[in-house]
């Protein structure tokens, strides 16, 4: 194995095992905030007194030291505003920041790939309507007085007039997505008071970013840039929800100029029914992206002028894209993944659980306990697999993963520890080489397997379809 820091396209696996200073204390003050607004702060006693106390310890010495200290000596009086409880998500929202540079400059160290340079903010432009914001702001306030454990339906359906209010704007598009489904979230969990568990870290996460989307020019993203060249596809991330799927295309993008190579992404998502599901899904996904169709294919693609974001994010248009030759995302990964530049994180986004980051392994030796997860060896050194992210939409399954020797996935952290996401392996089958790619059969398949559940898929698909043109027609 060539480690990253020698130019080879491998991750030093010993590097993601090694801890991390502060890592943990910084972890425990976000748990301990988050358990304030499980019982709220309307009332607040002397465990949320503590909790407080503990967000203000671990922004002590920082430019938010003095702010957050006052916001928390209000709330903890159970007299907090607005701008306490502004304050106290901010204190939040750093702490999770500085865990998510602290692991992402871990893994910087373990694949050697250096940093894009950040780019300047966007200019001014006029900012959103004021009252509608504000109108969030009091919504998100009132939930972090009643607590998870206060919620009503009638507090949770208080945020269905502030996104309507805020659908019709592009500008709050975002703003009024995440809060739909948030309130969606708390609606469905109603009454609160009768919760066996509470998603007490999830739900924080939701309310902070949300109270932190409210202030005027919180959203405002670096400056986009176009993107001219050749796009070499690694893998597609497939991800599923009751009413929802989102293909994510994790990419290497050649500038057509000569200059470095750089880590990009491709997202397309669409409303679905919970009746389609496993391979049904591309077909919901391939009429509004072409993309899809390349990476199955395994070839790459000529971009025109593509819209992309300094966080690397391609705006996808069909128009400005063209299918390339033959194009092997092992091949890709071992001779231009090691030189990419990985893209520049926007501050809000810098969560740990934002983490995607495209590495290859090889050399490791595989193993899966009974009932148990399965584990990469490489050199000593363990990595676990998360194989329940592998989707049923294509051929590769958690048996292929310990059957490889090589592995191209997504590096993310989760429950205090690196783990590896396959995108496609590797394995050996009658002394050939063979690739298996969790996205393979996303522009189609003539795989026997994959084809039969296709039909099933577009059988669904169409009486869907006429039922609901039926009901359009009468």
């Amino acid at each position: 194995m060539v480690p990253a820091d020698e130019g080879g396209g491998l991750m030093r696996v010993d590097l993601l095992t090694d801890p991390l200073d502060g890592l943990d204390e910084a972890l425990d003050a976000v748990d301990a905030f988050d358990r304030v607004l499980v019982a709220g702060l309307l009332r607040p006693g002397p465990d949320q007194a503590d909790g407080l106390a503990a967000l203000v310890d671990a922004v002590a010495g920082t430019p938010l030291a003095a702010r957050v200290a006052e916001a928390a000596d209000r709330a903890a009086a159970g007299a907090a505003g607005e701008d306490h409880f502004v304050a106290l998500a901010a204190a939040r929202t750093a702490l999770l920041g500085s865990v998510h540079d602290a692991l992402t400059a871990r893994v910087a160290d373990a694949t050697g790939r250096p940093a894009a340079e950040p780019t300047a903010p966007e200019a001014a432009r006029d900012e959103p309507a004021a009252h509608v914001l504000a109108a969030a702001r009091t919504w998100l306030c009132d939930l972090a007085r009643a607590g998870w454990r206060g919620v009503d339906h009638d507090l949770a359906g208080g945020a269905a007039p502030v996104v309507s209010a805020m659908l019709p704007d592009p500008a709050l598009r975002r703003q009024a997505t995440l809060l739909d489904g948030f309130a969606a979230e708390l609606a469905a969990s109603c009454p609160g008071s009768t919760l066996e568990r509470v998603p007490v870290r999830r739900w924080a996460d939701l309310w902070a970013r949300a109270l932190l989307l409210t202030l005027p020019g919180a959203d405002r993203a670096p400056a986009a840039s176009t993107a001219t060249g050749r796009l070499l596809p690694l893998g597609v991330d497939l991800q599923e929800h009751a009413t929802a799927v989102q293909a994510q295309v994790h990419a290497v993008f050649e500038p057509a100029d000569g200059t470095a190579p750089r880590l990009v992404r491709a997202t397309v998502s669409a409303p679905k029914p919970d009746t389609v599901v496993g391979v049904g899904l591309w077909q919901l996904l391939r009429p509004s992206m072409s993309l899809l169709a390349a990476a199955g294919e395994g070839r790459s693609m000529e971009l025109d002028a593509m819209p992309v974001t300094a966080g690397g994010d391609l705006l996808w248009d069909d128009e400005r894209a063209r299918t390339g030759e033959p194009a092997d995302p092992f091949a890709t990964a071992r001779v231009v993944l090691s030189t990419a530049t990985d893209p520049v994180t926007a501050p809000l986004d810098r969560h740990p659980s934002r983490i995607a980051v495209p590495v290859l392994l090889e050399g490791y030796a595989a193993e899966r306990a009974d009932d148990g997860p399965t584990v990469l060896t490489v050199a000593g050194h363990r990595l676990a697999v998360d194989t329940d992210r592998i989707p049923a939409a294509g051929p590769l399954a958690p048996e292929a993963v310990v059957a490889s020797g090589a592995c191209l996935g997504l590096l993310r952290w989760d429950a205090g520890e690196f783990v590896l996401q396959p995108l496609a392996v590797e394995t050996t089958v009658r002394k050939k080489t063979t690739a298996v790619h969790a996205g393979a059969w996303a522009g189609g398949t003539t795989d026997k397997a994959g084809v039969r559940a296709e039909k099933a898929a577009t059988d669904a698909v169409a009486v869907l379809r006429e039922r609901a043109g039926k009901l359009l027609r009468t």
